[in-house]
């Protein structure tokens, strides 16, 4: 059977004639025509990031407003996250999830005062705008922001690169949010992003993109980067990826994500529950889970890929691999995947099965690489 979402036209970016122009290998992602590497390569543009400074456009994901004084309430009834009390010029990880409990996507929640900035991915945009439309557009407005492009620059020289162009931004510690004039138009920023580096994700106009990331390309810190290495770098920095490591089938408790889920929605909290699956996620919160996601370190040369089966001593199934590939800044393969819990212990010795063959991993902690966001 044919998959019909292939047979639509790809779709592009604001930025798609920068990347063209720039040498990029361009492939299909989530619906769109996205750059996986450009002339120097996965490995470089890798280096680069954690070395300088790397601009990714990530126009394709989805930037919603909700707009409205019970916005804030009305989201919490969708993700069991603390939203009421997220102090305004600041974001939040947040995941909204099933009836089952399951994860349906992960998210970015901005509180800009009179209203809430949403960032949810590429390839959940049309499931999750239609989500928040159906629970929430009786209590605020559900504003889909399809004019606009997405930017991040991260890496250790992104500060000082975004301090030329707004000063401003100097102040700004990891997850602080603000709005700054960049090239002449309003750009909402966020100090964060998705390689474990500092840097910051910029929210501008679609017609004003290419301007941006040929400005900022300007500057001798700034390299482009693709997916290829996007992917290397949230794998070594422990990130998880929709899709992969979480989907409908993993719960955030499993998903090891309960540093996200706030306090005051747990059981014992202020507004415990009153999200979808809440009483499947307070149970395993209190009763524990039969498997878990852990990080995994290859101890061979062999990359270990997405969907390899995890055994133990015996050679009985005891997880999958849902993360995987080479980590350029450790030299080395990285993986994640789930496991019963009684091999989720750091230290612990498995093997990976790739091409039929055992390879010997073991159960370490994440993140792979050191975080390095700006606290101030």
């Amino acid at each position: 059977m044919s998959d019909i979402q292939s047979e639509a036209p790809l779709l592009r970016t604001p930025l798609y004639d920068l990347h063209v122009s720039l040498g990029a290998k361009m492939v299909p992602f989530a619906g769109y025509e996205m750059p996986v590497q450009y002339p120097s390569g996965i490995i470089k543009e890798h280096t680069h990031t954690r070395t300088q400074a790397g601009l990714f456009d990530v126009s394709h994901m989805g930037q919603v407003f909700l707009v409205g004084a019970d916005a804030a309430a009305a989201l919490e009834t969708l993700v069991p996250v603390d939203i009421i009390d997220l102090p305004q010029g600041m974001q939040r990880y947040a995941v909204f999830t099933s009836d089952a409990g399951g994860v349906m996507d992960d998210l970015m929640v901005a509180n800009f005062g009179d209203r809430l900035f949403v960032v949810v991915n590429a390839a959940c945009k049309d499931q999750d705008i239609a989500h928040m439309q159906k629970h929430l557009s009786g209590r605020c407005k559900v504003e889909v922001l399809a004019d606009r492009a997405l930017l991040a620059l991260q890496g250790p020289a992104a500060g000082a690169v975004m301090e030329r162009l707004a000063p401003e931004t100097a102040k700004m510690v990891f997850m602080n949010t603000a709005t700054v004039t960049l090239v002449g138009v309003e750009c909402f920023i966020s100090r964060s992003g998705y390689t474990g580096e500092d840097g910051f994700e910029i929210s501008m106009p679609a017609d004003k993109a290419d301007a941006l990331a040929r400005e900022l390309l300007s500057h001798p810190e700034v390299a482009p980067i693709g997916l290829g290495a996007r992917d290397s770098l949230r794998l070594e920095a422990g990130l998880c990826l929709y899709g992969h490591d979480l989907d409908q089938n993993t719960t955030p408790v499993e998903s090891s994500l309960l540093w996200a889920l706030s306090k005051p929605r747990r059981a014992d909290g202020a507004r415990p529950g009153g999200y979808p699956g809440a009483d499947v996620i307070l149970g395993q919160i209190a009763s524990g889970v039969a498997r878990k996601r852990v990080g995994l370190r290859p101890n061979a040369r062999v990359p270990v890929r997405e969907g390899a089966e995890l055994v133990d001593a015996d050679g009985r199934k005891v997880g999958v691999v849902t993360s995987g590939g080479f980590g350029p800044t450790l030299e080395a393969p990285v993986a994640m995947g789930y496991v019963e819990t009684a091999f989720a212990k750091v230290g612990t010795a498995l093997n990976a099965i790739v091409r039929g063959k055992p390879v010997p991993v073991e159960v370490a902690a994440t993140p792979f690489v050191p975080q390095r966001y700006y606290r101030g």
